[in-house]
């Protein structure tokens, strides 16, 4: 608190050995400073933070360096943030190389990043971030990162330079010199990159899944991934990166419906600040205006005039050839500059090919030219000479899964990968298509060719274009790359462009929710009752026929976005109206919420027969997302009749859809009092992301049979037969793990929408043990004897009985909100309780959270939105001091079940008694 006083707020914390500033802060008042330096000590696991002289508003520069064991060192690349300091530069955009430093502050930055690096003694590649103050000369060292980082990925990406590759080899001794540079295949790696284009990188945030989030941008990194985009120029770059992003607001063009004058959303770093300042250039703000406001260098707002400018001239002017070039050769897609002069994106595109326009593709090769180089990996530009002649032979086109989110991330990338792999083992040249520069995907030497490109029709198209020979257009894969490949497939497939695998027709089925509906009707499988709707008044008339509760399930969407249950008709109104549109055009489904058991299962059709690598039961009980939900391999606690139904549902589902490659079911199982009735919830008609999962506890290489498939190849040829393979003696848990304490003001909890950011794995010979290897990945163990706070919903107590009664013989120390303890005091187990009302007594639950009295939480959820709202308070304690939060009682009892089973004067529930233990 000294230093606090000594030199005076604003001050930034950063706390030690963490990744992404996680529980670092920028703090402008004593509150903030208290509140951040204790999330930071907190999130340090030496317990240590660093306060420092806040720079806002200074420009952050990095180097990414290497060193060998002989001093030689050069600077693979220099990037320069758009935004100032305040923001982490993982949530800042990036463009490299440098374009504001005069060259006398780019050598000076340069020199003092080798001294940093030859000081330190670092062998292989080194990361360094500066603050750089150009009036008068002035720079600090802000951080250095003596191993690889997301920079380095970036950096390589950029460049074509392998720094991970070449820290490896200098790791076991090799010198730069010693080390061929594989892009040219004739110079060494001592070499340094040379640029001749513009490269920006663009974050990828998760506000389209938590709207209601605080999107202030701080040294805290919250973006889930990033995009990359290459070009002749910044201008055409950036707006390649912005098509890049996937999202609502995918052109410059957007704006936010509430954005009044030049000050909205300007003045403070945040996610749409780059969509407000060219708004507020709209409505006539000035360069001098916004870079007081932002602190962005003038150069970059001048580039953002330059593009508003040429959207007034599209607007007030014929769309004449000269207009036209001008505009792709600043970055404007076919689909911009089709709203901004009135015509259809199909319309300009083939106005521009009348006039000869389209884009070349140039080469990556680290040295601007000066060598012949040989990589395979190419960026669009509008210029002269295309570096890119289609390649000759069989080839197929994998197309990516663009940039990690939540609901598709890294598990779509090993599938693209996979896919390229087997399509070059068998043969076929394979051409990759990405826009993520963290991806193995966008490796250089992953394929045949990449192509480091936006995933959207435009780009796909003048792809395929460029690969056409003699009007043959290479073959796409859209079944690897998330929902982003398979939404692509239905506009390919309006074109003429062929589609390997399933076709469009199968996709479209399996993907909307009321052909769909007809699908399983017409063969006479189960699925919850409900219906397509396309309106409120038809939504409730179904509500009120199936009874609440019931699951509002868009079409065509990923992660279950904007999926969820609602028990009242109020509540169904109120969603329907906010958090998804519904029309004719946008129909979606409401069917009754059945609390059953969940399973899943991936499988391969080649159109004759239907593989099942493995069935996976979900911990959790119906009504949470798959992808947060605890999956387990082989399904335990399936009798032989329920294996059956599911085995036999699949080969129907596969053959009937003409499946070719592909697709991943979900199923519900309700259990009446007489037999399972197995329901179908949905069919993925494509890679998911259990993939990975069920390749690596199988031993099934479910990407590699599946590219072979759509090549035309049988299974049975493959060496495989139809049904359920084999089981295999282990047991596979896979666990999901969250980023929530990243993002104030987002609730917690686990329902139908996905909200996890990765997952992990635990593989044993029996349940407990792989179960306690999975939570203990997940960071959600518990340990004997901590304290657990308790706040139980009235509809979920009865079954909360064996948890408590777990807990307490693990000599667990018992927390409760009222209700709750009143509970457990029934059962005559040792109880303090806590209020919930924050403020009127004390302790309260923020109280034992946040001073470490309690190392878990268990809060879980009524429908009721008051309750709700009471609970947010606890569980955004719990998840801001990094401790578990379970909001389902099915996980809090495997997490329970997993420590008992260490304790040895314990009587351990078998697996089958595990999963079939209901509460009292």
């Amino acid at each position: 608190m000294d230093y606090e006083a000594e030199v005076g707020l604003p001050l930034v914390i950063r706390p030690a050995y963490t990744l992404g500033g996680t529980g670092g802060g920028i703090a402008n008042t004593p509150d903030e400073f208290r509140s951040i330096v204790d999330s930071g000590l907190s999130a340090s696991p030496i317990s240590q933070v660093l306060l420092e002289r806040s720079l806002v508003g200074w420009k952050e520069i990095e180097y990414e360096v290497i060193r060998d064991g002989a001093d030689n060192c050069i600077t693979v690349c220099n990037m320069e943030n758009l935004d100032p300091m305040g923001a982490h530069t993982g949530d800042s955009i990036v463009v490299a190389p440098s374009q504001t430093l005069t060259d006398k502050e780019y050598q000076m930055l340069r020199t003092a990043s080798l001294k940093i690096i030859r000081g330190l003694g670092i062998e292989g590649g080194c990361n360094i971030q500066l603050a750089s103050r150009p009036h008068p000369d002035a720079y600090y060292v802000i951080e250095v990162n003596p191993r690889v980082s997301r920079s380095s990925a970036l950096a390589s990406k950029a460049t074509g330079y392998p720094i991970a590759r070449v820290s490896a080899k200098i790791a076991v001794g090799k010198r730069l010199d010693e080390i061929p540079n594989e892009v040219t295949g004739t110079t060494g790696a001592a070499f340094e990159p040379a640029l001749d284009y513009c490269v920006v990188k663009i974050p990828r945030w998760p506000f389209d899944k938590f709207p209601n989030g605080d999107r202030h941008i701080t040294t805290q990194m919250k973006a889930t991934g990033e995009v990359m985009a290459i070009d002749r120029s910044f201008e055409a770059a950036l707006q390649k990166a912005v098509r890049s992003l996937e999202q609502g607001n995918s052109g410059l063009l957007w704006e936010a419906p509430e954005w009044r004058g030049m000050n909205a959303k300007t003045g403070v770093p945040n996610d749409l600040r780059l969509w407000a300042v060219a708004a507020a250039l709209r409505r006539g703000a000035t360069r001098t205006e916004l870079v007081a406001q932002t602190s962005i260098d003038p150069w970059f707002i001048a580039a953002l005039e330059r593009i508003v400018d040429q959207e007034r001239r599209l607007l007030g002017n014929p769309l004449t050839p000269a207009v036209l070039w001008t505009s792709k050769r600043l970055g404007f897609s076919d689909s911009a500059i089709a709203t901004l002069s009135g015509l259809l994106p199909e319309q300009v595109r083939q106005l521009r090919l009348q006039h000869g326009i389209k884009p070349v593709f140039k080469m990556v090769d680290t040295c601007a030219a000066e060598f012949e180089a040989r990589t395979p990996y190419y960026y669009s530009a509008y210029d002269t000479e295309n570096e890119a002649p289609p390649l000759e032979g069989p080839k197929a086109v994998v197309l990516g899964s663009g940039p990690i989110r939540i609901g598709q991330g890294i598990e779509f990338d090993y599938c693209s990968v996979h896919a390229a792999w087997a399509l070059s083992e068998a043969g076929v040249a394979s051409i990759m298509i990405n826009s993520n520069p963290e991806t193995v995907s966008t490796d250089f030497d992953t394929s045949d060719r990449l192509y480091f490109e936006p995933l959207d029709e435009e780009a796909i198209r003048d792809i395929l274009d460029n690969e056409t020979i003699d009007d043959k257009p290479p073959a796409s894969l859209v079944q690897f790359g998330g929902q982003t490949a398979i939404n692509l497939s239905q506009s390919l497939a309006a074109v003429g462009l062929p589609i390997l695998g399933s076709s469009a027709e199968a996709i479209d089925i399996a993907s909307d929710r009321q052909r769909f509906e007809r699908f399983l009707d017409n063969l006479g499988i189960p699925q919850p009752p409900g219906a397509t709707v396309a309106s409120i008044a038809q939504a409730l008339t179904v509500a009120q026929r199936i009874d609440y509760p019931v699951v509002v399930r868009p079409s065509y969407v990923l992660g279950g976005r904007a999926m969820e249950i609602v028990g009242n008709a109020t509540e169904l109104i109120r969603y329907l109206t906010i958090a998804t549109e519904v029309t004719p055009e946008r129909q979606v489904l409401v069917d009754h919420y059945i609390e059953g058991r969940e399973c899943e299962v991936d499988a391969i059709c080649d159109g004759e027969t239907v593989l099942i690598p493995g069935i996976m039961e979900h911990v959790e009980r119906a009504g949470v997302h798959s992808g947060d939900s605890m999956a387990i391999y082989p399904g335990l606690n399936l009798t032989e009749g329920e294996v059956d139904t599911l085995v036999e549902y699949t080969t129907r589902i596969g053959l009937a859809l003409g499946i070719r490659g592909l697709m991943n079911i979900q199923f519900v199982l309700q259990e009446p009092e007489e037999e399972t009735t197995v329901y179908v919830l949905e069919v993925n008609p494509r890679g998911s992301r259990t993939i990975p999962f069920i390749s690596k506890v199988t031993g099934v290489p479910v990407a590699k049979l599946a590219t072979r498939v759509m090549l035309g190849a049988t299974l049975q040829e493959l060496g495989y037969s139809g049904g359920l393979w084999p089981k295999q003696r282990l047991v596979g848990i896979k666990a999901p793990v969250f980023s929530m304490s990243k993002l104030s003001g987002v609730d917690w909890y686990m329902g139908p929408e996905m909200k996890s950011t990765g997952e992990v794995m635990g593989v044993d010979r029996n349940f407990a043990a792989a179960l306690t290897k999975a939570l203990q990945a997940a960071s959600i163990n518990l340990s004997p004897g901590m304290g657990v706070l308790l706040s139980i919903s009235d509809q979920t107590k009865a079954d909360s009985l064996s948890l408590i009664q777990g807990l307490a013989a693990a000599n667990c120390q018992l927390y409760a909100t009222e209700g709750t303890a009143a509970m457990i005091n029934a059962m005559g187990l040792p109880v303090t309780t806590i209020t919930k009302r924050i403020g009127e007594g004390s302790p309260d639950v923020l109280d034992v959270i946040n001073d470490g009295t309690v190392g878990a939480v268990v809060n879980t959820l009524s429908g009721d939105t008051s309750v709700m709202e009471d609970g947010f308070y606890i569980r955004r304690a719990a998840v801001e001091r990094r401790i578990p939060c379970f909001t389902s009682l099915d996980t809090a009892r495997a997490a329970m079940e997993s420590m008992l089973s260490g304790l040895d004067n314990y009587n351990i529930l078998t697996t089958e008694e595990y999963l079939n233990t209901p509460g009292p």
